[in-house]
């Protein structure tokens, strides 16, 4: 008088589900240092164009502009204007990457909160220096952009365990 009945046991239930829950604890920190690592290279391409954009418009306008940077309520601002706009009066936009911070090894020119870093009317930087941006949850990911050569050359770093031996500067890199 039984009948033949098909489904699973509470038992075997169970164990999926602890088996599943090992493997979330073990590939969830992997997968959320991707993700940070992912909006990190989103973040500083985005203000990699801005860079260029101020060196591109100093150039075409044959005036002093520049890139600004800020934080404001966690969140990074960035605006390319001439040198005779003040910055509040900027057009700010927000970088497109939550949990992103500005580090403290960023050497751009600060003034009232507000990273710069300026172009003159031959896109020549004013002072070199290098701009560099860490995740919040995992601070050992970094990625840089480097105003590195007084032509206003401009590029794109990661973050390095140690500092090259070999080369007389620490902004060849971020650490």
């Amino acid at each position: 008088m039984f009948h033949n009945q098909k489904g699973f046991t509470l038992l075997e239930m169970l164990i999926v589900a602890v088996v599943i829950g090992i493997i979330a604890a073990v590939a969830g920190p992997g997968w959320f240092s991707f993700v940070e690592k992912n909006r990190l290279v989103a973040a500083r391409d985005q203000l990699y164009l801005g860079i260029r954009q101020a060196q591109s418009e100093a150039q075409h306008k044959s005036t002093t502009w520049q890139f600004s940077l800020r934080e404001r309520d966690e969140l990074i601002e960035w605006a390319v204007h001439p040198t005779s706009v003040a910055f509040e009066d900027a057009q700010w936009r927000p970088v497109d990457a939550r949990s992103i911070g500005i580090d403290n090894e960023t050497t751009f020119v600060k003034s009232d909160g507000t990273y710069y870093v300026r172009f003159n009317r031959k896109g020549h930087p004013h002072r070199l220096g290098r701009l560099t941006l860490s995740g919040q949850r995992f601070s050992n990911q970094k990625r840089c952009v480097i105003v590195s050569t007084l032509i206003g050359a401009a590029r794109k770093a990661k973050e390095q365990s140690k500092p090259d031996p070999n080369y007389r500067r620490r902004d060849r890199f971020c650490y």
